[in-house]
């Protein structure tokens, strides 16, 4: 009974020392990982401002948990699931963050952007596709993010949407 219980004890503490290996490598990827887009919420975004190369520029408010799109004199409905889709690219998962500066924005598609997405002041640059996957750079601020071509915004006529 007694080595039956020192078997116990050791076989115990080995799964306590594994169980907090385990816990302190998944806090360090947690802390190490890139993040998101942007810190906000989509579901807190009220304001979205699209620029898709040279079409016209496209402005939406949400109002009453509806979205609409605002020109210089009318207001009416939008594609509330488009624009779903607009406001959840602000939480797209960034595979790295690089400075600014480490690249040509002329070559990464930047100067001039392919798109630009602004969400209640925060602006995203969009430039073009990366040598290896199908990933887009995205600049944000200071900083250039590397995130699926998914996130990638589309004009409402590129996407046969009918612009209320």
């Amino acid at each position: 009974m007694k080595r039956a219980v020192r078997r116990q004890l050791w076989l115990l503490i080995v799964v306590v020392a594994l169980l907090a290996a385990a816990w302190s490598q998944l806090r360090s990827d947690q802390q190490d990982a890139p993040g998101t887009l942007l810190p906000i919420k989509p579901d807190a975004i009220t304001r979205v401002d699209l620029q898709v190369g040279q079409a016209p520029a496209e402005h939406y408010v949400k109002h009453d948990e509806h979205w609409w799109r605002v020109d210089q004199t009318t207001s009416t409905r939008a594609d509330d699931l488009r624009l779903g889709e607009l406001v959840r690219i602000a939480a797209a998962p960034v595979q790295n963050w690089t400075p600014v500066d480490s690249y040509d924005p002329a070559k990464i598609g930047l100067m001039p952007p392919q798109a630009k997405l602004d969400l209640d002041g925060q602006t995203l640059l969009f430039g073009g596709m990366t040598a290896i996957g199908q990933n887009a750079y995205v600049q944000v601020g200071q900083r250039v993010g590397i995130v699926s071509l998914r996130y990638m915004p589309r004009s409402a006529q590129s996407q046969n949407i009918k612009a209320e």
